[in-house]
């Protein structure tokens, strides 16, 4: 029995998203801008989400949820709150890193991995995964 081939989103759908991604990743660069943050920290801190790669070394299924629970934008959203609520604008600064960091990677079409692999997302293959055999 072989198993259903990951879900993807294409056609249009996935453009929008693409271009949506695109617009976070905007949007939280600017309002970083905005908050008179040093870059940095931007700088620093934009590739640190992929540190979440490493739950790879757990295999495919504790990568990908690693993975996941990084690259969605509830983490962020929370921090952000937090920021609003202290006040803390280095916490806002933060939240806004993390949501750009999301948003560059689905602009570039990494999505959400599923446990076939860390080249396996719901916007479609990436890397090595993309290539037919």
């Amino acid at each position: 029995m072989t198993e259903a081939p990951c879900p993807v989103v294409a056609g249009a759908p996935r453009v929008l998203l693409r271009l949506e991604g695109a617009a976070w990743f905007a949007l939280a660069t600017f309002l970083f801008w905005k908050t008179g943050t040093s870059w940095w920290l931007y700088a620093v801190l934009i590739l640190v989400p992929d540190l979440s790669l490493l739950g790879y070394l757990g295999g495919r299924r504790a990568g990908a949820i690693v993975y996941n629970a990084v690259h969605t934008f509830v983490g962020p959203a929370a921090l952000a709150a937090a920021g609003f609520l202290l006040p803390s604008f280095d916490l806002i600064a933060v939240a806004l890193i993390w949501i750009a960091h999301i948003g560059f990677d689905r602009a570039l079409g990494l999505g959400l991995k599923y446990a076939d692999g860390s080249g396996f997302t719901h916007l479609g293959r990436w890397g090595w995964a993309g290539r037919e055999p």
